[in-house]
């Protein structure tokens, strides 16, 4: 049953407040309709007494306490789903954009989620194929994992984004249903128009569900947008039994409305003036991953987050990584190298990698060959910080090829191109390849039938001589030892 109240307390920025309220419901959707008959729409967000404080979605300019009208819906903000959401672009409040006309609902959905039972959530398994060898071979993305991306300003992340939704897959010919929500926060007009025209020149469109919260848009329907976004993929995720890739950029976009939101209701800043629930909040929209009892379906999310000062230890990026299982983190030096994607494997992680991957999921030497070359790449740093005190000619051959290796590895292992989408068995066999590039008596992280299966020196030259002549150099051309 809707109630409808006359006037305003006061007018506060997006917040309003009406009093004489005696059956309202906190997150209730609210109708704010001007003398023009205009309505804007509003949500409770705190309740005091009779008095109830409304959170306006659009501008409040051209309200006054007279000439308001507030009609209580009596339910929380909802969405219409049906599987028809695929294909479509709709804006931060869920209307659509595309010029499609309205969607056909099968129901309405709170966007707030519903409460998951933490007995009812299933381990995830099995991996989700991104076509990018740093991410696949060495920081696996499982199907039901969030897995942030770690940015900074002006580094390539919505390209990564865009590159992820256009290659993204199952693993092998299984027959599931997969799709992909996309959701962007506070993003130019340009950045919008590229992810747009990306996915439809690849043909990909179909298959994606978009939010877009332009930064022009209120910045209040910035703090929904994720909710519209994560409420779709759950419905097509453990109704409609589909695996769902949630991508969400930018984060930290996310967080400025929240903060600034914060502010308008006087509370207390906590760390760097966001609110002292930011943790929280950020749980309730990380936590909505995951695989369900009862659902063949699976939820995964990858947030990608722009770290201020690119300061690991920022709020964001600090809450974030408690909260998630792993990280990738991109890197301002392998930007400035031209490398692409700029993923600095060392930092980065996947903590459930371990259990969707080897035999019958990925490949048998797929746990040995990711630990190998993560611990090549470390002595690969070493070295250059030896480097960098006694200078390059002091360095022992041994030292010099572990330089050239750490040159091809980044250049060509990380630095695949925005337009190469490779397999699993591609990004393993190059693995091989570069690690048959140094003695084998260095390769102490696999056991001898392994390395006598897939170590070969000779055939990783000619490989590397044919497909990254300009990288590969005299100290990896010695022979096998």
């Amino acid at each position: 049953m809707s109630i409808y109240f006359k006037g305003l307390s006061s007018i506060n920025g997006p917040l309003v407040a009406i009093e004489g309220v005696e059956t309202a419901s906190y997150d209730e959707l609210v109708e704010l309709i001007d003398e023009n008959d205009h309505t804007r729409l509003g949500r409770i967000i705190e309740i005091q007494g009779d008095r109830a404080l409304i959170q306006v979605f659009e501008s409040t300019e051209g309200l006054s306490k007279n000439n308001v009208v507030s009609k209580l819906t009596g339910r929380p903000i909802e969405i219409g789903l049906s599987e028809e959401i695929l294909g479509r672009s709709f804006n931060g409040s869920g209307a659509p954009i595309d010029g499609l006309g309205p969607v056909f609902i099968d129901k309405h959905a709170d966007i707030n989620g519903r409460v998951i039972n933490p007995v009812a959530r299933t381990y995830p398994r099995n991996f989700i194929n991104t076509g990018i060898s740093a991410i696949d071979g060495l920081n696996t993305l499982i199907r039901g994992q969030k897995l942030p991306i770690f940015s900074g300003s002006g580094l390539s992340h919505n390209e990564l984004a865009a590159q992820i939704v256009r290659q993204a897959k199952l693993h092998g010919d299984s027959g599931e249903d997969f799709a992909i929500v996309f959701a962007a926060m506070g993003v130019k007009h340009d950045v919008a128009a590229f992810f747009k025209q990306t996915f439809l020149d690849h043909g990909v469109m179909d298959h994606v569900t978009m939010f877009l919260n332009l930064a022009n848009d209120p910045i209040i329907e910035r703090i929904l947008t994720p909710r519209f976004a994560l409420t779709a993929a759950e419905y097509l995720a453990f109704e409609k039994n589909k695996h769902i890739l949630v991508v969400m950029t930018d984060i930290t976009s996310y967080c400025e409305a929240l903060r600034e939101y914060s502010s308008s209701k006087e509370e207390v800043p906590g760390r760097k003036g966001y609110p002292g629930y930011l943790y929280s909040d950020l749980a309730s929209m990380y936590e909505r991953a995951g695989c369900i009892e009862g659902s063949t379906g699976s939820l995964t999310q990858i947030p990608i987050l722009t770290m201020p000062n690119d300061d690991i230890s920022h709020p964001i990026p600090d809450c974030t990584g408690y909260i998630t299982e792993g990280q990738i983190v991109l890197d301002r030096g392998m930007t400035q190298q031209g490398i692409y994607p700029p993923i600095n494997v060392l930092p980065s992680l996947s903590r459930l990698m371990k259990d969707g991957i080897g035999e019958g999921l990925t490949r048998k030497d797929h746990s040995s060959v990711s630990a190998q070359l993560f611990a090549a790449y470390a002595k690969v740093i070493d070295v250059r910080n030896l480097a960098s005190v006694i200078g390059l000619d002091e360095l022992s051959r041994h030292d010099q090829r572990y330089l050239g290796f750490g040159r091809l590895f980044e250049h060509f292992f990380v630095g695949q191109g925005g337009n190469s989408n490779r397999p699993i068995t591609e990004t393993l066999d190059i693995g091989w390849h570069l690690l048959s590039l140094l003695p084998k008596y260095d390769l102490d992280r696999l056991d001898a039938e392994t390395l006598e299966a897939f170590y070969n020196n000779q055939e990783a030259i000619n490989y590397f001589k044919v497909n990254s002549p300009t990288v590969i150099d005299d100290s990896l051309l010695e022979g096998n030892n």
